[in-house]
C-alpha cells in the first residue's frame, strides 16, 4: 500500500511539473494542416535556418520547443506518379535545434544551447495519379494534392534559461549539404523540409516576431539571401515576406 502511494505521488508530481509549463511562443497553426509552405535543405543548399522570436510572460526555465517539419519523401524514393509509401512508414534522422542570443544589429550572438535528437520521419503518402505534377515533377497525394506531409518534432531543453528574445534555428544534414553532408545513401533526408508559416495569416497567437520579414540562414546558394547577409555563414537576411519557421514553445517559471 505504501509503495502504491509513493508511486501515485510521483505521478502527481510529474503531472504538476508538466502543468506548470506556460506557453510563451506559438505560431503553429491549429489545427495543423496536412502540409505547410516549407524549405528543403538539399534543394536550397542550406545547413541551418531560423527566426528571431520574442517570448510572452515571464516563464523562461527548461523550455520545450516543438518544431513543424514537412516530409516530401516517398518510401520507395521515387518521384512523380510512381511515389509509393506504406501507411505509417518512416525513417530515422538526426535534427539539431540551436538557440542563440540576439547580438549586435540583430545578428546571431552567443550560442545558448544546442540539442540534437534522432526522430522518426514519416514518409508522405503515395501519389494520387489524378493530381498534376508540379514544375519539379512531384505528384501530390490525397484529394488536395499536397506534396509534403506536415509533422511535429519536440526538443526538451532541461536546465536552459531563455532570455526575453532569442534566435531559434534548425540544422540537419542531407546527402550534399549541411554542416556534415552524409554523401548518401538517401533514406529520405534529401526530401526533408522545414515548415514555414506567415504571420499575416494569423498563425502567431503567443509572443512576437521582432523581425517578421527577416530570417537567419546558412546556405551556399545566394538565392537564399536578400540584400543583406553573407553567403556560407549563419547570418541575418531579409526579403522573406513574413515567412517564419513554426515553433510552439513552453517554459517553466521555477
Amino acid at each position: 500500500m505504501a509503495t502504491a502511494l509513493v508511486a501515485t505521488g510521483a505521478v502527481l508530481a510529474v503531472v504538476a511539473s508538466a502543468a506548470s509549463a506556460s506557453l510563451i511562443y506559438n505560431n503553429q497553426p491549429k489545427p495543423l494542416p496536412k502540409n505547410l509552405a516549407s524549405i528543403g535543405f538539399e534543394a536550397t543548399s542550406t545547413s541551418e535556418f531560423g527566426g528571431q522570436v520574442e517570448f510572452a510572460g515571464t516563464a523562461r526555465i527548461s523550455p520545450t520547443v516543438q518544431v513543424t517539419m514537412s516530409s516530401w519523401a516517398c518510401q520507395n524514393l521515387e518521384g512523380g506518379a510512381n511515389c509509393k509509401s506504406e501507411a505509417k512508414s518512416s525513417f530515422e534522422w538526426p535534427i539539431t535545434l540551436n538557440v542563440y542570443a540576439v547580438g549586435a544589429e540583430d545578428e546571431p550572438g552567443a550560442l545558448i544551447t544546442s540539442s540534437t535528437k534522432t526522430f522518426a520521419i514519416p514518409y508522405r503518402p503515395s501519389a494520387n495519379k489524378k493530381c498534376a505534377a508540379n514544375e519539379e515533377g512531384v505528384v501530390g497525394y490525397g484529394p488536395e494534392c499536397f506534396h509534403g506531409k506536415a509533422f511535429k518534432i519536440t526538443f526538451p531543453l532541461e536546465g536552459v534559461t531563455l532570455p526575453g528574445k532569442a534566435i531559434v534555428s534548425v540544422a540537419y544534414n542531407t546527402s550534399h549539404h549541411g554542416y556534415a553532408p552524409t554523401g548518401g545513401p538517401n533514406l529520405g533526408q534529401d526530401s526533408l523540409n522545414l515548415a514555414l508559416t506567415e504571420p499575416s495569416e494569423g498563425a502567431l497567437t503567443v509572443g512576437a516576431d521582432p523581425l517578421p520579414e527577416d530570417v537567419y540562414v546558412n546556405s551556399t546558394w545566394s538565392g537564399m539571401y536578400g540584400s543583406k547577409g553573407t553567403v556560407g555563414q549563419f547570418t541575418l537576411t531579409n526579403e522573406w515576406e513574413g515567412l517564419q519557421p513554426t515553433y510552439k514553445i513552453r517554459a517553466k517559471s521555477h
